[in-house]
């Protein structure tokens, strides 16, 4: 029996504001994407995953749901999208929509109907509606993901809580009208062909249902709380809602998919949303944050494996999202770690160390066992663009803040496709970005890249296919080899060692009939620091 697809897929993220702007406006939409398939064919994935593109006001770039059931017409028609599922699965790939079922927007016509009903009727019933604390004060201390208190008053005197902005009120999913709703949002878009969804905050649907204060001065809320009673993050009772979405799933076919974004302390507490009658897979975040060290990098894949295989499930790996910064710009820092949201500039960054130690982890990552997520732009070696005006950022998180936190911006930054000067082929000519690109991406655009030899592209397209093409990578056996101290050495069954060189100094190959790929140019078998390569070996252990 043939496993299904999605155990060891390569998917494709598109932040979609940012792809390929098909109609001059500034903006990335259907049209933008519809025109890039045979790039996303021919680079080897084996499928998309699209951002929010339903009519939204925007004011967290989409995943403010207005209309669940449609397209924004900034981004296309809803024919359109139809068009565009068709056209994926013609070129063999499939496509994953991005579902978001934590909030709504304010603009949604259930927070409408909400704010006219007025206090404690039905219809605010499906949101949470609180009165405030006897000192006048909101409901208890919780805080926004994007700065400031989650909650916010209402002329009525109550309080709706949004752990992200103001204009994102928190659904209450203990009401079954909400339960009933985002099963028929299900079951629309499968109806229509898509061949899966991801989760947006996966980990965050379900409160306490007494709302109690967290007790700490000072919470990170992008990173993963270590306790297993939050009020608000990773509680027990979502699962129970992953297991009816398993069941509309299932019943369209083995080939539909969930993945969830799910930020939590522990793989252990990950595999709890994998086990074989919940979601299918689900982002690993240890990974994306790992410092770039053997050692760490080593503990993260161990303790990974290791909890995904006790409940059947595979580990999906990635290096960068649109809520993280680049990871080019993450690894040409002093401190390489990846924690919480990390848009701030934190010392100096080497872009050339950070592209080389890239070039690096994509071979560790593609020679995992599993899936693997890239972000638009990390096959061109984008970095973070962190000097960005702020009259032109738009992230939340810039207003909450006080203007203290830049927010996601810099990670969304349209991407480059061709030419000498921006657009750089993201829209027509004269084509105003919705973010301006720095010129310097003019070394970096696609066009320029495919007739470049061991460009950054070039590596991504021959790592693709290697992986598509060679029995041993994707799921399957593996195990760690002997190796020297900031080496990892990974074997995989029949026949390919993956090596890491994370140290800083080189490091001699071992013993091999082939080199397969390599990260940087190799001198008589010595591998250079920061680099890794696959080799073909003799044997089928």
């Amino acid at each position: 029996m043939t496993a299904p697809w999605w155990r060891d897929a390569v998917i494709y993220q598109i932040y979609i504001r940012s792809f390929g702007d098909g109609n001059g406006d500034g903006l990335g939409d259907i049209a933008g994407i519809r025109s890039r398939l045979t790039y996303l064919r021919d680079l080897g994935v084996d499928a998309i995953w699209v951002t929010p593109w339903y009519p939204s006001p925007m004011a967290d770039g989409g995943y403010d749901v207005s209309d669940y059931r449609d397209i924004d017409y900034r981004f296309g028609t809803l024919a359109e999208a139809e068009e565009l599922i068709a056209e994926v699965h013609a070129q063999d790939m499939r496509i994953i929509v991005d579902l978001v079922p934590n909030h709504t927007s304010d603009q949604h016509p259930w927070f409408q109907q909400a704010l006219a009903a007025g206090p404690d009727s039905p219809e605010r019933a499906r949101y949470l509606f609180r009165h405030g604390a006897s000192s006048g004060g909101p409901p208890n201390n919780w805080r926004s993901v994007f700065g400031g208190p989650a909650w916010t008053r209402v002329a009525d005197g109550q309080w709706y809580l949004h752990l992200f902005d103001a204009h994102q009120p928190d659904l209450d999913w203990e009401h079954p009208d909400v339960r009933a709703e985002f099963e028929s949002i299900l079951r629309f878009w499968l109806d229509r062909g898509v061949d899966g969804f991801r989760i947006d905050v996966a980990h965050g649907l379900v409160k306490h249902p007494d709302l109690p204060d967290i007790e700490t001065d000072h919470e990170d809320m992008m990173e993963p709380p270590d306790r297993t009673d939050h009020p608000h993050w990773d509680r027990q009772e979502v699962h129970e809602i992953y297991r009816g979405w398993r069941k509309i799933a299932d019943s369209y076919g083995p080939d539909r998919v969930f993945v969830a974004e799910a930020w939590v302390a522990k793989p252990e507490r990950l595999a709890c949303y994998v086990r074989p009658d919940e979601l299918h897979t689900a982002f690993n975040f240890d990974f994306l944050r790992c410092s770039w060290h053997a050692d760490a990098l080593r503990a993260v894949v161990d303790c990974t494996t290791e909890a995904l295989d006790a409940v059947g499930a595979p580990p999906t790996w990635v290096l960068s999202n649109h809520d993280i910064t680049r990871h080019v710009t993450r690894y040409g820092r002093a401190s390489t770690r990846g924690g919480g949201s990390q848009h701030e500039p934190h010392g100096p960054v080497d872009v050339g160390l950070g592209r080389r130690r890239a070039r690096a982890a994509l071979l560790l990552m593609l020679a995992l066992p599993g899936s693997a997520y890239l972000y638009q732009g990390e096959e061109l070696g984008l970095e973070e663009v962190e000097d960005l005006p702020p009259e032109v950022l738009q992230d939340p998180t810039w207003e909450r803040s006080g203007h203290t936190a830049r927010g996601r911006d810099g990670c969304r930054v349209p991407l480059p496709w061709s030419g000498f000067r921006p657009p750089f082929g993201f829209g027509p000519v004269d084509t105003r970005p919705w973010l301006p690109q720095p010129q310097r991406w003019v070394s970096l655009t696609a066009e320029l890249q495919k007739r470049e030899p061991d460009s950054m592209l070039d590596l991504y397209h021959r790592a693709l296919r290697l992986r598509r093409d060679h029995p041993a990578l994707g799921e399957g056996s593996w195990s760690w080899l002997p190796s020297a101290p900031g080496v990892l050495l990974l074997r995989r069954s029949p026949g390919l060692v993956c090596i890491v060189n994370v140290s800083n100094a080189p490091t001699t190959l071992p013993r091999h009939e082939r080199l397969l790929l390599s990260s940087e140019p190799l001198q008589d078998s010595v591998l250079p620091a920061d680099s890794a390569a696959w080799l073909e070996v003799p044997g089928v252990g």
